[in-house]
């Protein structure tokens, strides 16, 4: 069983949503816009994909400069409040399997827990 954190919209989501299939995993898919994480989700997701709050988080969105998060000297409580708030601001896809979570951007990150 896989688990992916995903957009539909999004084309690097699709891509490793169909690399799981393809691989023969079941896929549980949350759309993560429709069923937000909490923070403390967040944060564990996060830790699990061995990655830091910032590179979590989606700078793309307008959200982000709006709210000031390219602020350097903000923390990770403030980073994941504000993504806990705005899931938009949820880099995407992360996917978690037996091996391991990533957040799989690049698409071909996934072959790293397959």
């Amino acid at each position: 069983m896989a688990i992916i954190y995903h957009n539909p919209r999004c084309g690097t989501s699709r891509n490793v949503l169909q690399a799981l299939q393809d691989a023969g995993h079941d896929v549980e898919v949350i759309e993560y816009l429709k069923q937000p994480l909490d923070r403390d989700a967040l944060a564990a997701l996060i830790s699990s994909a061995g990655i830091t709050v910032r590179e979590a988080i989606r700078s793309k969105e307008p959200v982000y400069t709006e709210l000031g998060l390219d602020d350097t000297s903000l923390g990770d409580e403030a980073l994941l409040q504000a993504m806990a708030e705005h899931p938009i601001l949820m880099n995407r896809p992360f996917v978690v399997t037996e091996k391991g979570a990533r957040l799989c951007r690049p698409a071909d990150t996934v072959s790293e827990i397959l």
